[in-house]
């Protein structure tokens, strides 16, 4: 399967015009084979001091298929024991690279791919994705998803230049990074509601187009989830697929706003580890987990509005207690009251969030129930519960609570924060 980045790329009904940066996108059996032939003799061969990135386990898993690519490139492997996309894997990256480097190839998940595209950006070098494991939606991201100095960041990065996705490798990653792909993509019920949401109440920008792309990726695995956990090529490829069509949602903004918020803030917050320990986890799966218990609590707050039992308040001002004794302790509270400035919640004009109460009910009546949304990740092999990813119950109010401080980015459990359900005054 070959997509035509170009069809992207162009002036949109949004008033956009939306820019596309990869160039080559190709997911198929033998990808690795046009890639090796790109490199030879097609458009990649101007580079002749190309470096590879991989971890251990992804190194495992190509270094046979990817003999003559190896035989090309400098490469760098990395430990995959406590690997995560942070200054200190960055600094390893830098002390070994060698000068002249003029191309990066990131062969690996979303880890190494974060690494990768932070360094290419920091360094102004292009760089190849090479997806091992369909577990991730970021392969073709403009952003890069970092822990700095313990703070969850998302920093503005660069899309690869190329995507080599080859099916006899991500096809035969562990079941476990495919279902963690999957629960990625469940996670756009809820921000995309959170992206709606927010440009009805603040007329922050919005594009339908982009969001039908979102829509789209999440169509195009439901039909399939079985055979996905069972790994029919087929239906593996369909998923990398609608992997990438998010990530080319999020560089057609040139943000992660279609694909990111209030289920993901969940999982950054985890990743924080200030309420709880480390956590043996991947990514896919903290986002499945928040993404069931932010739908259960969107579908409370839309219950409420629907009985007359929820009503708007004014910005009460910041939790600064709450953020002091929870960020203050790892030395974040600096980081997350900067990330937080000025507070967004200023913006939002309780006479409107008053009127459009009945609207945004709506839209949460649109999202899948509780019970159809766990019967999708259950199909799939997908984690659901605190339980699954090495929490307990009593983390999940206060992760509701503080999840929307982790980023700057509007959702409905921030606006949350200006509202009250009669009988939980």
């Amino acid at each position: 399967m070959r997509v035509d980045a170009d069809d992207f790329g162009r002036p949109c009904r949004c008033g956009k015009e939306h820019h596309v940066d990869v160039k080559e996108i190709l997911i198929e059996e033998g990808a690795v084979d046009a890639l090796e032939e790109a490199m030879a003799d097609g458009f990649l061969k101007e580079y002749i001091s190309p470096l590879l990135i991989c971890d251990t386990n992804t190194y495992r898993a190509t270094e046979e298929i990817m003999e003559e690519i190896y035989d090309r490139c400098q490469v760098l492997v990395l430990e995959a024991a406590g690997l995560h996309a942070d200054n200190y894997a960055v600094e390893i990256v830098e002390n070994c690279m060698e000068e002249d480097i003029d191309l990066i190839l990131a062969v690996g998940g979303g880890t190494i791919h974060d690494i990768s595209r932070y360094v290419a950006c920091q360094y102004r070098i292009p760089f190849v994705s090479v997806p091992t494991a369909a577990s991730v939606d970021g392969f073709v991201s403009t952003v890069a998803a970092m822990t700095w100095n313990g703070l969850k960041k998302t920093i503005p990065a660069v899309a690869p230049l190329a995507v080599f996705a080859d099916t006899n490798i991500f096809a035969k990653a562990p079941k476990r990074l495919t279902a963690s792909g999957l629960s990625d993509l469940f996670g756009k019920y809820i921000c995309l509601a959170d992206w709606k949401i927010s440009h009805m109440l603040t007329k922050e920008y919005y594009c339908d187009y982009v969001a039908e792309l979102e829509e789209k990726a999440l169509r195009t695995v439901k039909s399939c989830l079985r055979d996905i956990a069972d790994g029919d090529e087929e239906s593996c490829e369909k998923l990398m697929y609608a992997l990438i069509l998010s990530g080319l949602a999020m560089q057609m903004v040139g943000s992660s706003r279609p694909a990111s918020c209030a289920e993901h803030h969940m999982a950054h917050l985890w990743d924080m580890g200030v309420i709880n320990g480390n956590l043996d986890a991947l990514h896919g799966e903290k986002v499945s987990v928040g993404t069931m218990l932010v739908l259960k609590e969107y579908k409370r707050i839309a219950d409420a509005i629907r009985d007359g039992r929820c009503r708007v308040i004014g910005y009460q001002g910041p939790e600064t207690e709450l953020l002091e004794q929870t960020f203050g302790r790892k030395g974040l509270l600096d980081g997350i009251q900067k990330e937080n400035e000025p507070e967004l919640l200023l913006s939002l004009d309780p006479k409107r969030l008053e009127s459009k109460l009945g609207r945004i009910a709506d839209l949460i009546e649109d999202l899948p129930d509780e019970r159809e949304l766990l019967h999708y990740l259950e199909k799939a092999g997908c984690c659901s519960s605190v339980h699954d990813i090495g929490l307990t119950e009593e983390i999940i109010a206060p992760s509701l609570k503080l999840a929307p401080y982790v980023r700057r980015r509007l959702s409905l459990l921030r606006i949350s924060k200006m509202l009250k359900i009669k009988g939980e005054e």
